[in-house]
């Protein structure tokens, strides 16, 4: 029998601890002599000191962890289907999950991809395991959810839209979005992607919001299966948070890397507030029927985790090391949050587009007016009369609300960086990239695009991270095309070819279904597009109109 050293050896000594058995586990670690290390995964960061795993993670106790918390997921699953949860369920929430569950499993498959890179990257062994462990979590995640996405299709009144959404997501207006949070966490320098966008902003900031508000809400919903499988997720957490901070105390003793991580902390943060809260705002808001006033905002859940907890507990204390924090970008954020109502302009902008969805959206009702207008003081003066208009088009034999002038919106221009529309107006900013102009949401999002992702940061060069490319705006590629003929080329059309799949309404009778017939005629155009065939003089009046906004007409 040979006695070379296993990985199983080592993990079936009797007796060995936690800590003996990752020191044996990191002798079996080696570094390619064929490439030159810098080549393996480009960053321009400088990392010496070799980080250490916090967790003293191993595959000994990790693996027997995982499988009970699988065999709690699915025993769940059971549950739910023995005790007749779609009798109850609200199918407002079940139709905002199939955009949910067409989104949430490809940033997880990004961010198992972007941990095999750091891994990679990170001196010595022991944070390495670290980083392979999550890499395993995330592709269990993504599995997991997929299946959630499954259980849904196969049970639910309408699966229509869950059949399709892997097709799906790289073709949506609404789903390119969540394409470009997880595309962050592969783009450009590795460190910057895999370990501050993701591991110190994304899973340290957002993650509460994302696995623990939206199981709470399903609940409140009638839906019992969805928390079991994100609380799952949720519980892998705090050991991806404790990899990130390890990391970043790594970095930190290297003073030239300042510079950069100052620039990185500023894009993460902003990035991931512009599609994070976009996404999971209007979720937890628009797809509850729960209005019991009690019952925290999106706005009151941002404010205690990401805030009070993130901003102040995490960010604050990086100042002492020398490191500049951007404060002005987290009080701005806040502000668009409450005082410009970021995540009601996103789902107003969501219910605009319906024909292009692949997925049902309901009207807001009074109860929803009121609940809002206690939440968000303000609210029904900007959105009341447009939801009214949405019920009232909702019907068959109505121009669509996209193209309905009577209503009284413009439709947005696309922001270059998050993706996301320019949805506060008067935040609007334009510039050139490589002699090609370009509509940014805010000016931090012109910053990322043209300085941050550039050859070259503030003097230094910077090659590794790398430039936002590619045919990535939505309604540039639906220019001049009819609505009918886009959303077939989508494939957002039912078994019978012509009924569609989104519906703006949740009336499940066939009669009330609209078709392809019911849109045909109206032409998409790219707002953008449009602006750069404008004349200079031209532009800035459509620029100086958009950022003065647009009021919705009274609906009678």
């Amino acid at each position: 029998m040979s006695k070379t050293l296993t990985l199983n050896k080592i993990t079936s000594q009797r007796g060995i601890s936690v800590g003996d058995a990752a020191a044996k586990i990191a002798d079996l670690g080696w570094n390619p002599s064929y490439v030159q290390e810098a080549m393996t995964y480009p960053t321009d960061y400088k990392i010496t000191k070799t980080p250490k795993d916090p967790m003293k993670q191993v595959l000994r106790s990790y693996f027997p962890m995982e499988e009970e918390k699988d065999n709690r997921v699915y025993g769940a699953l059971d549950a739910a289907l023995r005790g007749d949860m779609f009798r109850n369920v609200e199918p407002r929430w079940i139709e905002w999950m199939k955009l949910f569950l067409a989104i949430i499993p490809f940033p997880e498959i990004s961010a198992a991809r972007s941990m095999a890179m750091v891994a990679r990257l990170t001196p010595g062994e022991e944070l390495r395991t670290g980083f392979t462990m999550q890499m395993v979590d995330e592709f269990r995640h993504s599995t997991i959810q997929m299946n959630l996405k499954k259980w849904y299709m196969e049970n639910y009144i309408d699966p229509a839209g869950f059949d399709i959404t892997e097709e799906a997501f790289g073709k949506c207006y609404a789903t390119t979005i969540g394409r470009q949070f997880g595309e962050g966490f592969l783009t450009g320098d590795a460190i910057t992607a895999a370990s501050i966008y993701l591991t110190i902003v994304a899973e340290t900031a957002f993650t509460n919001t994302l696995f623990v508000a939206m199981p709470s809400e399903a609940a409140r919903n009638g839906d019992y299966a969805l928390p079991t499988v994100f609380l799952s997720v949720q519980s892998d957490e705090s050991r991806h948070i404790g990899n990130g901070h390890s990391m970043l105390m790594s970095m930190l003793k290297e003073p030239e890397n300042y510079q950069l991580l100052e620039r990185d902390m500023k894009y993460a943060f902003w990035q991931n507030h512009a599609i994070v809260d976009a996404a999971i705002g209007t979720f937890i808001e628009y797809g509850t029927t729960n209005r019991d006033k009690d019952k925290e905002s999106y706005a009151e859940m941002w404010h205690r985790w990401i805030f009070e907890d993130y901003y102040r507990t995490y960010m604050l204390p990086l100042e002492k090391y020398g490191v500049k924090i951007h404060h002005d970008d987290v009080h701005e954020a806040w502000k668009r949050i409450t005082d410009k109502m970021y995540v009601h302009t996103v789902a107003q902008f969501f219910a605009v587009g319906w024909p292009v969805n692949f997925w049902r959206i309901e009207a807001q009702t009074e109860k929803d007016f009121e609940w809002f207008e206690h939440k968000y003081p303000g609210w029904y003066a900007k959105f009341g009369e447009f939801w009214k208009w949405y019920d009232k088009l909702s019907h068959k034999g109505n121009k669509v609300v996209t193209f309905n002038e009577e209503v009284g919106y413009v439709y947005p221009h696309r922001c270059w960086s998050c993706l996301v529309p320019c949805l506060i107006r008067e935040d609007i900013v334009v510039d050139e990239i490589d002699g090609k102009l370009h509509t940014f949401a805010h000016e931090n999002d012109r910053w990322t695009a043209v300085e941050a992702f550039a050859d070259e940061y503030q003097g230094r060069p910077t090659p590794a991270m790398g430039r936002f490319s590619g045919k990535r705006e939505w309604e540039t590629l639906y220019h001049g095309v009819d609505l009918a003929d886009a959303i077939v080329d989508l494939n957002f059309v039912r078994s019978d070819g012509k009924t569609l799949i989104p519906q703006p309404h949740l009336r499940f009778d066939d009669k009330e279904m609209w078709t392809l017939d019911d849109v045909r005629g109206h032409t998409l155009m790219s707002p953008l597009t449009l602006l750069r065939e404008m004349s200079p003089a031209d532009r800035e009046q459509h620029l100086a109109d958009y950022r003065a906004g647009f009021t919705i007409n009274k609906c009678n």
